[in-house]
C-alpha cells in the first residue's frame, strides 16, 4: 500500500467518526453566535438558536438531524429545566400559584381559538383545524428560562409565574392533545376516548403526588447516604441521576420529561446543597449538552422543501401563535394584578413552542391528522416563536428598566 492509498483508507475509516466533528462544530458555533448575539444587544440564546438553521439543511447543509444529537439534546433540556427548578424560590412559587393558573388558562384558550379560527378560514376541515389549534397551545419554557437566567430575572415574580404557568400549560396541553387524538381516532371516539382521557388525568395527578413525596422524603435521605461514598463528584452524579430518573418517571406517567426534571430540581432546592448543586450542574451541562439542545431545534427545520402554496398560511399562523400567546397570557397576568409591562413580560416568556410544539406536530403527521405541508407550517411556527422569545423578553424588560443586571456567570 502506497502513501496515497493509505491516506484514502484513513479518510474512509474516519468517516465513521464524523459525529465527533459535528459535535465539536456545533459547540463552537453555539458559543460564537451566542457571543455575537450579546454584541448586538440581544440575549446570547438568540444567536444560539440560529446555529441549527445555519449549519443544518436550510442553509449550509453541513449537519443533519440524527439520533445521537437528538438524544444528547434531550439530556441538555432536561438538565436546563432541572437547574430552573433548583433556582426557583419555592415560597415565591407558592405565592404566585394563582397568577400561574390564570396565565396558563389565558395561554391555552386564546391560542387554541386563534389556530382553530385561522385554519377554518383557510378552508381546512374541522378535525385538522382543531389539531392546529392544539398545536398552538404548546409552550416550551426552556428558551425563556435561559433568557431570564441571563438577565438575572429567573427568580423574579414574572420568572416564577412563567415557570408555574408553563408546567400547568404542559399538563393542560397534554390533556387537550389526548382528547383530540381520542376524538379523531376512528374507533376511539365517544366513551372510549373520554375514558382514556380520565385515565390520563388520573396518571398526571398521581405523578405529581408521587414526585413531591419522593422529592420531600426520599431524596434528602438519599443525598445524605451517597455523600458517604469515597468517589469524586458525588453531589454532581447524584443530581444528574435523579434529574434523569424524574424525567423518565414523568414520561411514564404521561407528563413531559422536562416537567419531571423541573419538579426534581424544585424539591432539591429545599436542601442545604442547593447552591453547590447548581454550580456543579451548570459546569457539567453548559459546555456541551445545553448547546446541543439549542442547535437541535434548528437542525430539524428544512425550509428549502416547504411548499410555496403553504407559505402565507404558515406566516399568518406564526403571527397568530405569537400574538395569541402574548395577549392571552398577558390578560391572565392582568387578572392576577400584574401591571401592563409585567404582564407583557409574562406573555413573552410563554411564546416559544420549542420541542413541545415539534412533538405535537410529529404526532399529528404520524397519525395522519395533518399533511406534510401542515407539518412544514407547524415547523415555521415552532422556529419563529422560539426565535422571537428572547428579543421579546428583553424588549419588555427593557421597557421596565430591569435589564441592567445581567447574570454573566451563565454562558451556555
Amino acid at each position: 500500500m502506497n502513501f496515497w492509498e493509505s491516506i484514502v483508507n484513513s479518510v474512509e475509516e474516519a468517516s465513521s467518526f464524523y459525529f465527533l466533528f459535528e459535535l465539536a462544530l456545533i459547540v463552537f458555533a453555539v458559543k460564537l453566535l451566542g457571543h455575537l448575539s450579546t454584541k448586538i444587544g440581544q440575549p446570547s440564546v438568540f444567536g444560539k438558536l440560529l446555529v441549527g438553521i445555519l449549519l443544518g439543511p436550510t442553509v449550509l447543509n453541513l449537519i443533519h438531524p440524527n439520533p445521537l444529537i437528538s438524544e444528547l439534546a434531550e439530556i441538555g433540556v432536561i438538565l436546563l429545566m432541572f437547574l430552573a427548578g433548583l433556582e426557583t424560590d419555592l415560597q415565591e412559587f407558592k405565592k404566585n400559584a394563582f397568577a400561574a393558573t390564570t396565565v396558563a388558562i389565558g395561554g391555552v384558550v386564546l391560542p387554541f381559538l386563534g389556530g382553530l379560527g385561522l385554519s377554518m378560514l383557510f378552508g381546512f376541515e374541522t378535525t385538522v383545524a382543531v389539531y392546529v389549534g392544539t398545536l398552538l397551545v404548546a409552550t416550551s419554557v426552556s428558551i425563556s428560562v435561559q433568557t431570564l437566567r441571563e438577565l438575572g430575572k429567573l427568580k423574579s415574580r414574572e420568572g416564577t409565574t412563567i415557570l408555574g404557568a408553563a408546567v400547568l400549560d404542559d399538563v393542560l396541553g397534554i390533556i387537550i392533545l389526548s382528547a383530540v387524538l381520542g376524538l379523531t381516532a376512528g374507533g376511539s371516539a365517544g366513551a372510549g376516548g373520554i375514558g382514556d382521557l380520565g385515565v390520563l388525568v388520573a396518571k398526571i395527578a398521581v405523578f405529581f403526588v408521587v414526585a413531591v413525596l419522593i422529592g420531600y422524603y426520599v431524596l434528602p435521605a438519599l443525598l445524605k447516604f451517597v455523600q458517604r461514598f469515597q468517589v469524586s463528584q458525588t453531589l454532581l452524579a447524584f443530581a444528574v441521576i435523579v434529574a434523569l430518573l424524574f424525567a423518565y418517571m414523568g414520561e411514564l406517567f404521561g407528563v413531559a420529561g422536562i416537567v419531571g426534571s423541573y419538579v426534581c430540581g424544585l424539591m432539591l432546592s429545599l436542601t442545604p446543597h442547593r447552591e453547590e448543586m447548581t454550580h456543579k450542574v451548570e459546569a457539567f451541562s453548559y459546555p456541551f449538552f445545553v448547546p446541543l439542545f439549542f442547535a437541535n431545534i434548528g437542525l430539524v427545520a428544512n425550509f428549502r422543501e416547504i411548499n410555496p402554496e403553504i407559505i402565507w398560511f404558515s406566516v399568518l399562523l406564526a403571527i397568530v401563535a405569537i400574538l395569541c400567546k402574548v395577549i392571552g397570557c398577558a390578560l391572565g397576568g392582568k387578572v392576577a394584578k400584574f401591571n401592563t409591562k409585567s404582564s407583557l413580560v409574562v406573555g413573552a416568556g410563554m411564546v416559544a413552542r420549542g420541542e413541545v410544539g415539534l412533538i405535537i406536530a410529529m404526532i399529528g403527521i404520524e397519525r395522519g391528522i395533518i399533511s406534510n405541508d401542515l407539518f412544514s407550517a407547524a415547523l415555521i411556527v415552532v422556529i419563529a416563536s422560539t426565535l422571537v422569545t428572547p428579543p421579546l423578553i428583553k424588549l419588555f424588560l427593557k421597557e421596565k428598566g430591569e435589564t441592567d443586571t445581567v447574570k454573566t456567570s451563565v454562558g451556555a
